[in-house]
């Protein structure tokens, strides 16, 4: 798993827009705060389709680069990001229960399965 530092702005009145320093032209937008994250998910999954991998920066210079924006009153988030493997493999495990129980609020928030 890598993760990607975003800078998420906020107008009054608008929406939650989140870039990506690393990956110019990939973005996302959200009306709910709760939804920042997996959205910033979904448009990394959706850009990497076409695209080839970069490595992510550090924390340290995603601050450099969006020292404006942070001193305007935007923020980081951490977007987490695992490149598919194109495969499904089916497994057997046992997990704590709070753990599936936030498998299964992820997967209804991207209207999807647990198996998905």
């Amino acid at each position: 798993m890598q993760y990607f530092y975003a800078v998420v702005h906020r107008d009054p009145g608008s929406a939650y827009g989140v870039t990506f320093p690393d990956i110019p032209g990939c973005f996302s937008a959200a009306d709910d705060l709760d939804d920042v994250v997996p959205n910033a998910v979904e448009a990394l999954t959706l850009w990497f389709e076409d695209a080839e991998p970069v490595a992510p920066s550090s924390i340290e210079a995603i601050r450099q680069q969006a020292a404006g924006d942070l001193a305007e009153g935007a923020f980081l988030i951490a977007v987490p990001w695992i490149a598919p493997a194109r495969t499904l493999e089916r497994v057997h495990l046992s997990m704590d229960a709070a753990i599936v129980e936030a498998i299964d609020e992820a997967a209804r928030r991207r209207r999807q399965t647990r198996s998905a």
